[in-house]
């Protein structure tokens, strides 16, 4: 039997699980690692906690199987996407990495825009230029911190980084690449263009691979460190989202993914370069090879509901603590108990900014259309449905598009949600199902693994044999036409409120 890693390094901590050949979970291990704030907008990580967190949950995961390491042939990496890792010539890291949800880089965004220009950049890089790339991350470290920049040897992501400390290889892949703002997107390959016009040396970049192709092997340090054999392969892997596309079966037309963690997205393949030349949407090369991918992001899905939990759900914490029950089963209930569309009570989801399809790091949570008679599971409902029409609005751009859309597979911590599947559903006017495994992109970078080390001959292949659908959900009729019509609604909330964020923004200076 043959067994391979799959190695999810995401934000709040890493995830490590053993797989065997049929996509099996044998063994996992989790170890958490914290994210700093120093001032605020931003959002910063130690490298160092990355690598730390792997380490021992390797070993953990190892240890735990009782797999002989010999028959351990590979692993995958999946990671945060858009964090700035910078490394001098000894391989030591220079400053905290700048990730993903950090929003500093407004005016280096701008700038970004006027070097390339609006159009240019999307037809070279699929995107406009955003605050939560890596480019915009660039550029403020050169402009704010040069003595940083100076003595900068290697630019990498953040499961890039890991590659590194595994194999001494400085490379990526396309999927996370294509979240630089650095990459050609439809030639899947570096932009000199770009690179040329923000004046950052190619040189810094590390060579880019196939998800699925063997990027180095782990070397006799690592090896000791982790408990692994030396030589063990390292294939490309992904970014978290193409990663967890792949576990979730996304690797073909018609196939659609709705992803809730922390944050959420809806994810869409596509065997031709689409772009949206309003920038709404993302376009990246995916993990499957000679296909891309539709991404609609909103920045606080998972995140709202979470802060809803924290701050106003005392009384569900205390009880979860002394039973043993996850909050979030009794907060589902709670949720279920409020009709569809709660009277008109709406929740923009704008906790940290929001993506898809506003581009507007200055917007804010609001709750619109309170009145006496709603109550505390009338607002958490409307936490799910506001969530739930955000995706909605990606789901719109990629329909748009022209992407055909024939299933939705929910996933993530939110996809364990019964009531928030049924929204989605309703809201979709599509079937949700779930499939046989919620690991999710530590699955997707194993199956690239499998293939990098021979036992299935594509992705495609590897992800019909492990992958089987398990729940479905069908739209129920009322509810569509309530959605539909409270959409209406939820979209003119946004542009009517859009100038008073900023008018904000400007009042209290952050």
């Amino acid at each position: 039997m043959t067994y391979v890693l799959g190695i999810d390094i995401g934000t709040s901590g890493t995830k490590t699980i053993l797989f065997d050949e049929k996509g099996n979970n044998i063994s996992s291990a989790f170890k958490g690692y914290p994210l700093y704030q120093p001032e605020i907008r931003w959002a910063e990580q130690n490298p160092e906690d990355w690598w730390n967190a792997v380490v021992v949950t390797i070993n953990s995961a190892i240890q735990k199987s009782g797999v002989d390491i010999k028959d351990i042939k590979g692993l995958g990496l999946s990671g945060q996407m858009h964090g700035l890792v910078m490394i001098d010539k000894e391989g030591q890291v220079l400053r905290p990495s700048i990730i993903w949800c950090d929003q500093r880089t407004t005016k280096e965004c701008d700038e970004i825009t006027s070097l390339v220009g609006a159009e240019r950049l999307i037809e070279i890089t699929a995107n406009p230029a955003l605050t939560g790339f890596t480019a915009s991350k660039i550029m403020w470290v050169k402009k704010h911190e040069p003595e940083i920049y100076e003595k900068t040897y290697k630019i990498l992501l953040p499961k890039d980084y890991i590659r590194f400390m595994l194999t001494g290889e400085y490379c990526t892949e396309v999927s996370d690449a294509s979240g630089m703002q650095l990459l050609d997107v439809p030639n899947r390959k570096w932009s000199d263009e770009v690179l040329e016009k923000l004046n950052i040396d190619k040189n810094l970049l590390g060579k880019v691979y196939e998800s699925q192709e063997v990027t180095g092997v782990v070397n006799k340090v690592a090896a000791k460190l982790t408990g692994l054999k030396e030589g063990t392969k390292v294939v490309g892997g992904a970014g978290d989202q193409a990663a967890g596309a792949v576990g979730n079966g996304i690797v073909r037309p018609g196939v659609i993914s709705s992803t809730i963690g922390t944050s959420g997205v809806v994810f869409a393949h596509t065997d031709k370069v689409t772009i949206d030349k309003k920038g709404r949407v993302h376009t990246f090369c995916h993990a499957v090879p000679g296909a891309w991918h539709i991404m609609g992001v909103t920045q606080a899905a998972g995140l709202s509901l979470k802060w809803f939990k924290d701050n106003l759900c005392g009384l569900e914490n205390q009880n979860a603590d002394s039973s043993g029950i996850d909050v979030y089963e009794e907060l589902n209930r709670e949720a279920e108990s409020a009709k569809p569309g709660v009277d008109g009570l709406m929740y923009l989801p704008y906790l940290m900014g929001e993506r898809t399809p506003h581009l507007d790091p200055y917007a804010r949570g609001v709750f619109f259309g309170l009145n006496a008679r709603h109550n505390k599971n009338d607002m958490l409902r409307s936490v799910m449905e506001g969530v739930g029409y955000s995706l909605l609005d990606c789901m719109d751009i990629i329909n748009e598009m022209g992407i055909t859309v024939d299933e939705v597979r929910a996933s993530g911590g939110g996809g364990k949600s019964e009531v928030w599947r049924q929204i989605q559903a309703d809201m979709f006017n599509s079937e949700v199902v779930t499939i046989n495994s919620s690991e999710g992109p530590a699955l997707g970078v194993a199956i690239l693994a499998l293939v990098g080390v021979g036992v299935y001959s594509s992705v495609v292949e590897a992800c019909d044999t492990i992958i089987h659908k398990v729940t479905y959900q069908k739209p129920i009729n009322e509810n569509v036409e309530l959605y539909s019509k409270y959409h209406e609604i939820y979209k003119r909330l946004y542009t009517a409120l859009k100038p008073e964020f900023l008018y904000l923004k400007e009042k209290i200076k952050n």
